[in-house]
């Protein structure tokens, strides 16, 4: 699994006018083709009336699955370029749609390149882009003299938390990144003096900020 990646938040849609012609751009974060695939259609549906809906989309950890159309434009200058944004921005699991309303002008085949890379650089200021960082589960169970000191511990090094379990004993769940993991079951245990069971969990991705 990656440590990190950008996406997109949410799905959204901002409009730009250009010589007349109306783009949209439409973003959505997906997971899988099926996903991508499906917010094409539903964008398609709700812009029938649309010149076009050119889109692309980039799903995987490596990029594996990358797909665009032109949806009628002169080839090239829709798709490709959109598909561009998504790469050169370095966004995983996203689909864009640019629908255009034709103003009467022509663009020309430089004019619509650069009106569908706006669209789809629009499309991703409204989406927003996130980073994604890999954090891991670490369940630390300890005795209830000791919670105090380790949540004030982990507060100070701003350690994100998860749920705490209280039976006879207290069971945090810490979420460190991924990549300090080791590092942070070695500090709570010198920490606790030995004195804390310590075992790993789930790998997770979480919003920086969240």
């Amino acid at each position: 699994m990656l440590e990190q990646y950008r996406t997109v938040r949410s799905s959204g849609s901002k409009e730009i006018v250009i010589r007349k012609s109306r783009f949209i751009g439409h973003v959505m974060p997906v997971e899988t083709e099926e996903e991508a695939v499906q917010f094409i259609e539903d964008i398609k549906k709700k812009h029938w009336d649309a010149t076009h809906n050119c889109s692309a989309y980039m799903i995987g950890e490596r990029d594996e699955i990358q797909k665009q159309s032109d949806d009628g434009e002169p080839s090239g200058t829709a798709g490709k370029p959109i598909l561009e944004v998504i790469r050169s921005q370095g966004i995983k699991n996203a689909a864009i749609v640019v629908t255009r309303y034709f103003g009467g002008i022509l663009l020309g085949a430089g004019g619509l390149i650069r009106a569908y890379t706006d669209g789809a650089v629009l499309a991703l200021e409204a989406g927003e882009v996130i980073t994604r960082v890999l954090h891991r589960e670490v369940f630390v169970e300890l005795d209830y003299t000791w919670l105090g000191k380790v949540e004030n511990e982990l507060r100070g090094r701003g350690i994100k938390t998860g749920e705490t379990e209280f039976t006879d004993k207290v069971k945090l769940t810490c979420l460190p990144r991924n990549e300090e993991a080791d590092a942070f079951k070695a500090w709570i245990t010198d920490l606790t003096q030995g004195q804390s069971v310590v075992t790993e969990g789930r790998q997770l991705y979480y919003s920086e900020g969240e």
